[in-house]
């Protein structure tokens, strides 16, 4: 900005400050009036649609996973999405404190006098990506289902079989989701996209032998079952039931 343009903008500024109202009473009272709407806006629908309450706490439980609070959805994403330990921090506590120290720092390092959106295309496209990817992180976390949990009924087959067929397809069921399967698999509703595959229907694309194989020589970074089939040769089998019965 040349000393023109500065005195310009300095008349301009003085006419429109005259023209104007003060910040008291005016402005106190605009933010006031909005602050009562927004709340009762709030106690209506807690008094309408209610609040949504969790079961009780459980001191005994070992599978309940928690959960953050909406507004830290997307940082929980980012804990599903960041794999490796070491990049954890930096981006679940860096990155974030640097951009907040950032936008506390916005009035000192940007001096732009233009203040229209069309005039400004880096800050403005800066501005629209971080809230995209703020709201789609929060989407993935919001509907992202639980490490610890799978959520699928037995197919009609194992339904009509019952006995030990049902019992042992449900104890591998169990036996996923609390061994740690979903960190890395996605099945149906749950787990996460990677870095496995997908074993939504893993039971289409390979029989129960491979399977079985696979589980005790697999691609690193996955750990061997191969110690279980030997100790423990009947939840290995369970496993490898509820596995091969994934299909479409």
């Amino acid at each position: 900005m040349n000393r023109a343009q500065r005195e310009e903008y300095l008349r301009e500024y003085s006419t429109l400050k005259n023209q104007g109202k003060p910040f008291f009473p005016y402005a106190v009272a605009k933010d006031s009036a909005m602050a009562c709407v927004v709340m009762a806006v709030i106690i209506l629908m807690t008094i309408i649609l209610g609040a949504e309450l969790l079961p009780k706490a459980d001191p005994t439980t070992t599978t309940y996973v928690p959960r953050p609070e909406w507004y830290f959805y997307f940082l929980f994403e980012l804990l599903r999405v960041i794999k490796p330990p070491e990049l954890v921090a930096l981006a679940t506590i860096g990155i974030p404190t640097i951009c907040l120290i950032l936008l506390f720092l916005l009035p000192f390092y940007d001096r732009n006098p233009e203040r229209r959106p069309e005039r400004r295309p880096v800050a403005t496209l800066a501005g629209i990506f971080t809230i995209v990817a703020i709201g789609y992180l929060t989407y993935l976390g919001a509907t992202g289902g639980s490490p610890n949990e799978l959520e699928i009924e037995a197919p009609p087959p194992i339904q009509a079989a019952g006995g030990e067929m049902l019992a042992s397809y449900e104890a591998g069921r169990i036996m996923v989701a609390q061994s740690g399967c979903l960190a890395c698999h996605k099945i149906g509703e749950n787990g996460n996209d990677g870095p496995g595959p997908d074993l939504t229907e893993v039971g289409q694309r390979l029989p129960s032998q491979a399977i079985a194989r696979t589980l005790q020589n697999p691609t690193a970074p996955m750990p061997p079952y191969d110690e279980l089939a030997t100790k423990n040769p009947e939840q290995f089998n369970n496993l490898v039931t509820f596995l091969s019965q994934l299909r479409e």
